[in-house]
């Protein structure tokens, strides 16, 4: 077992997480973020920043090295990708089938504390404003990106259309968190000196603000009221 003899709180979480099935834990998390409205809460894109930092570790621990070795960008780093990219796509999968299957009752259900139906709305809203792109584009957005593919769902949104935006939402999503994140902290050591891991706590409180303050504004402050459209024929499954 690796020892925890330094870091932060959320530095000490990532590295529990990856030496206690970290792996597994990362596709559950953007399975259930990217289609599952129980999901809507979960930091998909620190996550996924910080897995792209440590992904050395996620390496190392699915191939049985030890944790702290360093290795050139190769197949186990594209392995964890690919199957990052999957997880978010048949995450959207699912909440497309949802809405298709239950979407219309959602409009009749009454609030609990998983399920907040002012985040379906504003997601139909968005929907709307922005169309089939939506689900592309809800990939870079907390909440957003959870209750996209059930609006799409709802609508009836053409399914090879769907597949098209989800796919290349997911790779454009994932890439560039993961990417981003892995490329970042290899540069950084190696120009300065100074290990990303260090700072993981910074960098995920600026990603959170960065992703999430946009989405609490429009959800809370915006004034535009949004009206969920009537339930008709074409709604139902």
């Amino acid at each position: 077992m690796y020892l925890l003899d330094s870091g932060g709180i959320i530095e000490t979480f990532i590295r529990w997480i990856i030496e206690n099935g970290g792996f597994y834990v990362l596709l559950l998390v953007v399975f259930a973020e990217t289609g599952l409205f129980v999901g809507f809460f979960l930091p998909g894109d620190s996550l996924l920043f910080s897995a792209g930092i440590f992904m050395n570790m996620l390496v190392n621990k699915l191939a049985g090295l030890p944790l702290d070795e360093s290795h050139p960008f190769g197949f186990w780093h594209v392995f964890i990708i690919i199957m990052v990219i999957i997880a978010s796509v048949l995450g959207n999968m699912v909440g497309y089938w949802f809405g298709r299957k239950a979407g219309p009752v959602l409009f009749e259900r009454r609030d609990t504390w998983i399920f907040k139906k002012k985040h379906l709305l504003r997601a139909q809203d968005f929907y709307n404003h922005y169309g089939k792109g939506t689900v592309f584009l809800a990939k870079f957005l907390p909440i957003i990106r959870t209750f996209a593919p059930i609006v799409a769902g709802i609508v009836r949104m053409n399914r090879a259309h769907f597949i098209f935006y989800n796919i290349t939402g997911s790779v454009a999503w994932v890439c560039s968190m993961m990417l981003g994140g892995f490329f970042l902290q290899t540069w950084v050591e190696k120009q300065f000196g100074v290990s990303l891991k260090d700072h993981i706590e910074a960098i995920t409180i600026v990603i959170i603000l960065v992703t999430t303050l946009p989405v609490i504004y429009k959800l809370f402050f915006a004034k535009k009221k949004v009206v969920p459209p009537p339930v008709d024929n074409e709604l139902k499954p």
